[in-house]
């Protein structure tokens, strides 16, 4: 069990990417807190994994929210003394063309894509900072490296996104915390993909589990190594 009695946090965790990392790290032997938005989604997955003999809390929340995310952490860290893990996962894309987005659209993806990251790894960090130890991931996107058409604003936030990570890698990491983002390319999850006229193949896009298993190796690298940047693709989409 390469997580035994580790302690993560996992947004975006009751569906698609975010539910694969949170029963992989709890099937590896973490301790689960898992964030979304739907509280039904969160309640089969608590069941999956105490089914296995696990343990999870959840939390129906907003990761935009500070009270919503002040109040995770530190339930978390009542309940189980610590946090080794954060994945920074939740997010979500509006494909649209600049000129047919509206302002609140833009306002939404911010606030969840970015600030939520924000968020919980200004709340973490103390944490991980005491324990001279810990793990950051932030889920970020091959949109995130590249312009992509009808994207602009997704493309962006996951562009800010993999900056931040960047910074706070050499912020902490004095203090042994590593921190990666992780770029993944077409997933088939129910998350949307872009559309177009010759889309990849469902079959062979990458799968929820593969990225999971991609977050896993992040996070149990020999502390003395780290990943701080990682683009993961379909290696035959089409």
């Amino acid at each position: 069990m390469l997580l035994k009695d580790k302690v993560a946090i996992v947004t975006g965790a009751s569906r698609g990417i975010g539910k694969a990392i949170a029963l992989l790290f709890s099937k590896e032997g973490a301790k689960i807190s898992a964030v979304a938005r739907t509280e039904e989604d969160l309640k089969k997955l608590k069941s999956e994994i105490e089914a296995s003999g696990g343990e999870c809390l959840i939390f129906k929340g907003d990761v935009s929210k500070e009270d919503d995310v002040k109040k995770v952490v530190q339930e978390t860290v009542d309940k189980f003394g610590r946090i080794d893990i954060l994945v920074n996962n939740a997010g979500f894309g509006i494909y649209k063309p600049v000129v047919e987005l509206t302002a609140e659209e833009f306002d939404s993806m911010v606030a969840v894509n970015f600030r939520g990251v924000f968020l919980f790894t200004k709340y973490v960090l103390p944490y991980m900072m005491k324990q001279n130890s810990g793990v950051i991931i932030n889920i970020s996107s091959i949109a995130g490296t590249l312009g992509v058409k009808n994207m602009a604003v997704y493309s962006a936030t996951k562009w800010a996104v993999n900056g931040f990570t960047e910074s706070i890698m050499h912020e902490v990491r004095e203090y042994n915390i590593r921190v990666a983002s992780l770029c993944p390319g077409s997933v088939d999850t129910n998350f949307s993909n872009v559309a177009g006229s010759n889309p990849p193949s469902r079959d062979k896009v990458l799968k929820p589990e593969d990225v999971a298993q991609t977050a896993l190796l992040i996070a149990t690298l020999p502390e003395r190594a780290m990943l701080s940047h990682l683009i993961l693709r379909p290696t035959n989409p089409r």
